[in-house]
């Protein structure tokens, strides 16, 4: 044991456990990948020797919405670049783990087993529990509506921070988070947000819409299929609530061909003045193509938008029509391609279609080499348009100059 224990706070991120020797530390990706349609008893053999996982506590008890129940606990870990979760309901009494806390779990002799539509691990105690720190910092994954109903088994068992959706229909007065409440984004893609009646905030009123952060879970529908759930920890995982999303976002740049625009500057007839119509509409792509190279460019399903480098003029993801009913947030996803430099970008709005532009919010300098998501709130009446202008400083210098390429997907606008 006293080799579990200085792991620390390395837990989640440490790739290989063994050296020289069978290690007893396996990763939750391989626990998971047991179970092929039957209940797996976990003895040493099915594991290579091994009899423990290990990882960072990611549910709430406190908020009374925890899958699996009140003794449960959701722990999540990343090996190899890949973050997986798992249930682990704790039968009898015991100490209790707080959201942060860095465990490790003695598996050996619990069943992996699918139960009311998600993978737990069932039959332990909180014996089989040991903490080893608290207040950990803890990894929220950054995706879609989209990611989570057609790839659940990846996220399972882990934190997410869904954008680019609302809760539909739009709630009206007396509409409160108890129940199952449907989560959906501007083309179609549906799942279920779910609240225990006897959690914390079950009786709050639910928003129209927000940047919903949880646990991603598998559940049964009216039918017995298992489907893709999300389970609030508590009330403040609704994080700047607002009006609900237009039609037809967030828009994912995915309605066309890579090849549609696959050179920076471009005016033919297929796409005149670098313009591309996409599901919600034409957007004018300057200095940007359509990038698609997994691991390096940063979006959520097959491809999104890569700005160009290096450049002395301004780049930009421009919105060619307008929105009826204003604006009370903009999400999006953003990060920069594969190990270049950081860049400097602002969102900007135009009430007058596009004859002049008016920043909103502040300009951004962070975008690294990974992927994140940002939220712009605003009060916004009447007709708008939006843009991403990506600002022109020239060729990188680090430290001093940043203008390296940067990736974008899945905007998202919300109504006033």
């Amino acid at each position: 044991m006293l080799g579990v224990l200085g792991l620390t706070s390395c837990l989640e991120d440490n790739p290989d456990y063994a050296v020289g020797t069978p290690s007893p530390i396996t990763s939750i990706e391989d626990v998971r990948r047991l179970y092929q349609g039957e209940n797996v008893p976990l003895q040493a053999e099915a594991l290579a020797g091994a009899h423990q996982i290990v990882g960072l506590v990611v549910s709430d008890a406190t908020g009374l919405n925890v899958p699996g129940g009140a003794n449960t606990i959701v722990v999540q870990n990343k090996r190899r670049g890949a973050v997986r979760g798992m249930i682990i309901p704790l039968s009898g009494g015991g100490p209790t783990f707080a959201v942060g806390d860095s465990v490790v779990v003695d598996i050996a002799g619990g069943t992996l087993a699918k139960t009311n539509g998600s993978l737990r691990i069932e039959g332990l105690t909180p014996g089989h529990v040991t903490k080893i720190s608290s207040n950990n910092p803890i990894r929220t994954q950054d995706i879609n509506v989209e990611a989570l109903k057609n790839n659940l088994d990846a996220y399972e068992g882990t934190l997410v921070r869904i954008t680019g959706s609302s809760i539909t229909p739009v709630p009206v007065s007396g509409d409160t988070y108890s129940g199952n409440k449907t989560l959906a984004d501007g083309s179609g893609n549906r799942l279920t947000l779910h609240t225990e009646a006897t959690a914390a905030f079950a009786g709050r009123r639910i928003p129209a819409s927000a940047t919903f952060i949880g646990i991603a879970v598998g559940g049964l529908d009216a039918s017995q299929e298992v489907v893709s759930q999300l389970w609030l920890r508590t009330a403040a995982d609704a994080v700047d609530p607002s009006g609900p999303i237009y039609l037809n976002f967030p828009e994912s740049f995915e309605s066309v061909p890579q090849a549609t625009k696959g050179s920076y500057d471009m005016n033919t007839a297929a796409v005149p003045d670098n313009t591309v119509r996409f599901t919600s509409g034409p957007w004018k792509l300057y200095q940007s193509i359509l990038g698609n190279t997994s691991g390096r460019d940063r979006y959520t399903g097959t491809q999104g938008i890569r700005m160009q480098q290096n450049l002395t003029v301004p780049a930009v993801v421009e919105m060619k029509f307008d929105l009826p009913n204003g604006a009370t947030k903009v999400t999006l996803i953003y990060g920069a391609y594969y190990t270049d430099a950081a860049s400097s970008w602002k969102l900007e709005y135009s009430q007058d279609q596009g004859a002049t532009w008016q920043q909103t919010g502040p300009t951004i300098t962070d975008a690294g080499n990974w992927q994140r998501s940002i939220t712009f709130l605003m009060n916004i009446s009447g007709p708008v348009r939006f843009r991403i202008n990506k600002l022109g400083l020239g060729v990188s210098s680090p430290p001093t100059i940043l203008n390296g390429r940067l990736g974008l997907d899945d905007i998202a606008i919300y109504e006033n």
